[in-house]
């Protein structure tokens, strides 16, 4: 994948963020999805080696497209200036804990960054009262696959005032159990994702959040057999 050329591209597209421009440069964007999804393919190999759970994942499964969902949204423009993948057990529709590749453009206003993420983001009720019970009752365990993911840190923004109904405020993970979010993220500069062996570096990144992973999609099967 030219990750330069990607950039350009998605940054130019945040500059001319309608149908005309884009349907003038169709063929561009065409270059940079094959390449895109190749590499996700790729992807999907390396996260496979050491984590089962993601093979025979299409890239279907895994990749979005660049038109946006304008239905409900105040922001018309109709196009996403970032691209991503997710790579989970079921595919990005399964609800299931995963591992995510994010590109945007510099001006981007989701996050404002490139980065690699591990987790869920906003589960539905029943799974995330499941992963704040083991949370609660097993902290020790979910610290220590924090710990184990390098250089990657938990998310905190998206948070309860106070800790959720049913859980004591005296729990000494009681911070972990506001989250309406769990996920790891690692932001990645231009420079880095320019770097040489991009794809051999972001497999390496996401095997260290494999226990992360695990722990989520354990309190995720647990909350599907009880419904």
């Amino acid at each position: 994948m030219n990750v330069q050329k990607t950039m350009d591209f998605l940054s130019r597209l945040q500059q001319n963020n309608h149908r005309e421009w884009f349907h003038a440069h169709k063929n561009e964007y065409k270059i940079i999805e094959k390449e895109h999804h190749a590499f996700v393919e790729q992807l999907i190999l390396g996260i496979s080696s050491f984590d089962p759970t993601v093979k025979n994942l299409s890239i279907k499964d895994c990749t979005y497209r660049i038109y946006r969902d304008i239905r409900f949204s105040k922001d018309k423009t109709p196009y996403k200036t970032h691209i991503g993948a997710y790579v989970c057990p079921g595919g990005k529709k399964s609800g299931n804990a995963g591992y995510y590749f994010h590109i945007e453009s510099q001006s981007d206003g989701l996050l404002g960054c490139n980065f690699l993420s591990t987790g869920l983001y906003l589960p539905d009720k029943a799974v995330l009262q499941s992963i704040r019970e083991d949370i609660a009752f097993k902290g020790k365990e979910f610290l220590a696959a924090i710990k184990k993911a390098k250089d990657f840190q938990l998310n905190m923004n998206n948070h309860l005032v106070k800790v959720p109904m049913g859980f004591s405020a005296n729990n000494p993970n009681k911070e972990y159990l506001k989250l309406k979010d769990v996920y790891l993220m690692k932001t990645m500069s231009n420079e880095s994702l320019l770097a040489p062996n991009l794809l051999e570096r972001i497999v390496t990144d996401f095997k260290t959040t494999l226990v992360f992973n695990n722990f989520l999609n354990r309190a995720v099967t647990f909350a599907r057999e009880e419904m």
